[in-house]
């Protein structure tokens, strides 16, 4: 689905700059143009950064061995 119009940003490519390893809005806000222009995308796109932030969080942390 298409996030930003405006940049031609979608769902997708906000999830697949958050897999190559931003971390915050900013990052991706810099990283895809998305919400430099209208603005009217920021809630939607900063939503699907969160949630993909915290997705990709909780896989890096399942990857971790723990000493006994």
């Amino acid at each position: 689905m298409y996030v930003c119009l405006c940049k031609g940003v979608s769902d997708h490519k906000i999830r697949a700059t958050v897999e190559d390893g931003a971390r915050s809005w900013r990052e991706v806000q810099c990283e895809t143009g998305c919400a430099t222009q209208c603005g009217k995308c920021a809630s939607v796109a900063k939503t699907i950064t969160r949630d993909a932030i915290r997705s990709e969080l909780k896989a890096s942390a399942a990857g971790l061995a723990y000493a006994v």
